[in-house]
């Protein structure tokens, strides 16, 4: 379980194909503080630490996470978003996150509004996922309130501190990005459509 505050910016070290599994070494401040079977989020995927090695770790995608996800168009030199598991009682400043991506989206327009930043992100809505104005949404690992909501696209905005410490000072328009639907909102409208 995870919050979508991002803690730290990884750096992709290397990619290695495994059968049809992609194994990712991460360099990162925080891995001293990992342990062997420990969930991390990357980009909002919760992946299992595999091997830690100095300041980098390993965690395995496997072919079903490679299909729902941007991880597998990751290359060495990228940078991800990072969250360790949330803390029992810890404070939950975002929202509740799975770290499982629902689908992924495409970065259509990003707008800089004098000191924040508006991005909008179209998905395909054959899937079945929504969003409603002001709910919540995960972006690559990011919780985040939504301020526009239609059919198949919506809007967020990104103020400086968010720009800054997350890979959001990256994107372009036309990026891949993962996206995880409010999870109460999800079980709200699969109870609606069964009664």
């Amino acid at each position: 379980m995870f919050t979508g505050i991002v803690e730290e910016i990884g750096k992709i070290i290397s990619i290695t194909k495994s059968a049809g599994n992609l194994d990712i070494t991460v360099k990162a401040k925080m891995t001293p503080e990992l342990k062997i079977d420990q969930s991390v989020s990357h980009n909002g995927v919760c992946l299992t630490v595999v091997s830690i090695q100095d300041n980098e770790y390993t965690v395995t995608a496997v072919n079903e996470t490679l299909e729902k996800t941007n991880l597998g168009s990751l290359d060495k030199g990228d940078q991800v978003n990072l969250e360790r598991g949330m803390k029992l009682g810890a404070r939950l400043d975002g929202h509740i996150v799975q770290g499982h991506v629902d689908q992924t989206a495409t970065c259509k327009e990003i707008i800089e509004k004098d000191g924040s930043w508006e991005f909008t992100f179209e998905y395909n809505p054959e899937i079945g996922n929504i969003t409603i104005e002001k709910g919540s949404i995960t972006v690559n690992g990011v919780s985040l309130t939504v301020v526009n909501s239609k059919k198949n696209e919506f809007s967020v905005a990104i103020i400086p501190y968010t720009f800054n410490n997350t890979i959001f000072n990256n994107l372009k328009a036309g990026d891949m990005v993962n996206l995880e639907f409010d999870v109460i909102g999800k079980y709200v409208k699969r109870i609606s459509e069964f009664s």
